[in-house]
Order: structure tokens, then sequence, then C-alpha cells
């Protein structure tokens, strides 16, 4: 996984892969059919251990905008915690590699619309009070928001200038909803 987020799809050779995994070409091969059997492993490893604790950031515990704001600043966390590879293995590395692969525009398509139904459940258990017109809607932007925070610290930007990117995002509910009483 890390090797992939690393180098990029097309930057990680097979060769660092069996030496990253101390796996001989072979097993490799056996294991996970190749390279992109593996690349879709380390995937679904990536979604278990790293965008798990950020859909669970979105509780509900408190009011939406508090969700969010938990939601975003764990999302600038993964994005930024480790220097060798910033970004997000999804957003960045998979959305790279699915311009030339229809499988993996598939799996991407999945994995965006999989954060988009979660946000959107979100929203739609908010309070009255708290209520978002259109929540699919709102949802696809709060995930493009997301997705973007992770471009830009593939970038190299500050995690404290994106952190303010993913408050004012979450305080688009607030200012939604105030607009519209």
């Amino acid at each position: 996984m890390c090797l992939f987020w690393h180098h990029g799809y097309d930057g990680t050779s097979v060769d660092l892969l069996c030496r990253g995994t101390k796996m001989p070409r072979a097993g490799l091969y056996q294991r996970y059919s190749g390279k992109e059997g593996l690349f879709l492993a380390a995937l679904d490893h990536y979604a278990e251990t790293r965008i798990a604790p950020l859909i669970v950031a979105l509780g509900p515990r408190g009011t939406l905008e508090e969700d969010l704001v938990r939601f975003f600043d764990a999302v600038v966390r993964l994005a930024t915690q480790d220097a060798a590879a910033r970004g997000c293995l999804i957003s960045c590395v998979l959305s790279d590699a699915a311009s030339s692969n229809p499988r993996f525009r598939v799996e991407l398509e999945t994995r965006f619309a999989a954060l988009e139904l979660r946000l959107a459940d979100r929203i739609r258990a908010a309070s009255p009070r708290d209520s978002v017109e259109q929540p699919d809607v709102h949802a696809m932007l709060l995930a493009s928001i997301a997705r973007g925070i992770m471009v830009r610290a593939r970038a190299g930007t500050k995690a404290e200038a994106l952190a303010q990117v993913g408050h004012a995002a979450a305080t688009m509910t607030r200012i939604r909803r105030d607009a519209t009483t």
C-alpha cells in the first residue's frame, strides 16, 4: 500500500513490489494475479485502515457542522501525516491510474460513490434545524472538497491551510441554512 501511495501505480514496478513485500515474483502473481491485483488489495486495505476513521468521524455525534469539522480534520490528518505518502491513495493514485485502466475507472467510481453515499446519509440524519436541501448534491460537493484537499496535500500545501478549507466546507451547511431562512 505504501509503495503505491508513495510512487503511484505506474511508478511502482513489480520488482519494487517484490522487494517491498519480500515476495518472489511468482508468489506475487500466484497470490494477487500480478501488480493490478495487488493494487486492488492495497486499496481494500487502505479503505479499511485509513478511510474507515474518516467515516467514523461523520458520526452522528453532534450537529452536522460539528461532525463535518471532525470529518475534514480527519481528512487533513490522513492527507498530511506521512511526508512520504501525502494525499490519498484513492483520490491521487487511483484517480491517476484510472485514466488508462477501465477496471480502475470502475473501482474509482465505486469508491467515490461510497463516500458520497455516507456523507448523504449523514446529511439526511441531521436534525430538522440542520437539514440541507439536496443531500446527494451536497454530499458530492463535500466529497469533492475532501478530494481536493487530498490533491493539494500531495502537492505540498500545509496542513494549516488545508484545515481552513475543511472548516469552511463544514460551515457551508450553516451558511446554506441561514440563506434559506
